[in-house]
């Protein structure tokens, strides 16, 4: 394998923008090679300053370029499928940004696709699992520090809400990242979902009801439960509680030094989850590439995108009909073994 990597990103929007600069500027071994965006113009913004990158709108064009040998997908889900099978095609590293793909069939069919190629090219981007404190909380768990865990309790709290964020995105674009932590804090599958809908607030958009209580069961007996509270107004929270034999752990919640001066106490509430999770992001990405350079990945893999996908749909039939939903879940292919 090359010593550095030429990535094509592929989606030039927010998050997209935020790799590329985090790659041209904090990431060791590896270069931005393209930026592929179907807004040229935007594609052509984001290369500025940057030696060598190109600025394209056409996939194909970015991945038939020799210059590019990985590449970094950050466009919205809906494009993930057709992109992640021309880059397995091309048998080159892949970071994908969650989720894998919007539902559990397509995703499956990226599953099978890796699994034909015969080894793992795709890492998913769920940038939790590289945060201090998730990981600190991980190896209280594997470790055993304080007993067995017997119970997971998770806070997701937005500000607010984009133009057009529906009821079924609550679940397939922010406890997404619940189901992939609860998979990771537990080493095994989710096996049921059911969602509670109570008093929502005023500050719902029509057509979404905020907050929901979803309840979620494991293989290993583990009860979990998210709070996911997406126009909560006060800031970003990502909170996690676990209920050991022996003792209680919480990561996450306010952020920096808590002060009391002037008559008045309180700490910072961070404004969004780039502010949250950057560190993450940046762990996460040179992961990818580290592992990337060794033939290998360094995160989430395919698997773990389809998993969350299965979730995601049972969450949303739990939303509709309320009953607990059963997460129905394909035999592991050996290679995810």
């Amino acid at each position: 394998m090359t010593k550095t990597l030429r990535v094509a990103v592929i989606g030039a929007g927010r998050m997209g923008a935020d790799h590329i600069q985090r790659l041209n500027t904090r990431i060791h071994g590896a270069e931005v090679a393209a930026v592929v965006d179907v807004d040229l113009a935007r594609a052509q913004a984001a290369i500025e300053g940057i030696p060598g990158a190109v600025a394209l709108a056409d996939t194909e064009e970015a991945l038939n370029n020799g210059d590019v040998n990985a590449v970094l997908i950050a466009t919205p889900g809906f494009l993930h499928e057709d992109i992640l099978l021309k880059a397995i095609a091309k048998d080159i590293p892949i970071l994908c940004e969650k989720p894998l793909t919007p539902d559990a069939a397509s995703a499956w069919k990226i599953v099978q696709a890796e699994e034909q190629l015969g080894h793992q090219r795709i890492q998913v981007g769920f940038m939790r699992r590289f945060d201090a404190e998730y990981a600190a909380l991980g190896k209280i768990i594997q470790d055993s520090e304080l007993g067995e865990l017997l119970m997971l309790h998770h806070q997701h709290r937005n500000p607010t809400t984009p133009a057009g964020f529906t009821n079924e995105m609550l679940i397939n674009d922010s406890v997404v990242h619940e189901f992939d932590a609860i998979r990771f804090f537990t080493g095994g599958e989710i096996t049921s979902v059911q969602v509670r809908l109570g008093k929502a607030t005023k500050n719902a958009p029509a057509g979404q009801h905020d907050p929901q209580h979803v309840l979620i069961e494991t293989e290993s007996g583990v009860l979990a439960d998210v709070e996911i509270y997406v126009n909560a107004k006060f800031g970003y929270e990502v909170a996690t509680q676990a209920s050991f034999e022996d003792g209680i752990v919480s990561i996450g919640g306010d952020q920096g030094p808590y002060t009391r001066a002037a008559g008045r106490w309180g700490g910072n509430v961070t404004p969004g989850f780039e502010e949250r999770f950057g560190a993450a992001y940046d762990v996460e990405i040179q992961s990818w590439v580290d592992a990337a350079l060794r033939d290998e990945i360094g995160g989430p893999t395919a698997w773990d995108g389809y998993a969350t996908a299965a979730c995601c749909e049972a969450g949303v039939e739990a939303q509709k009909n309320g009953e607990k939903v059963a997460v129905k879940l394909n035999a592991k292919p050996d290679l995810y073994r």
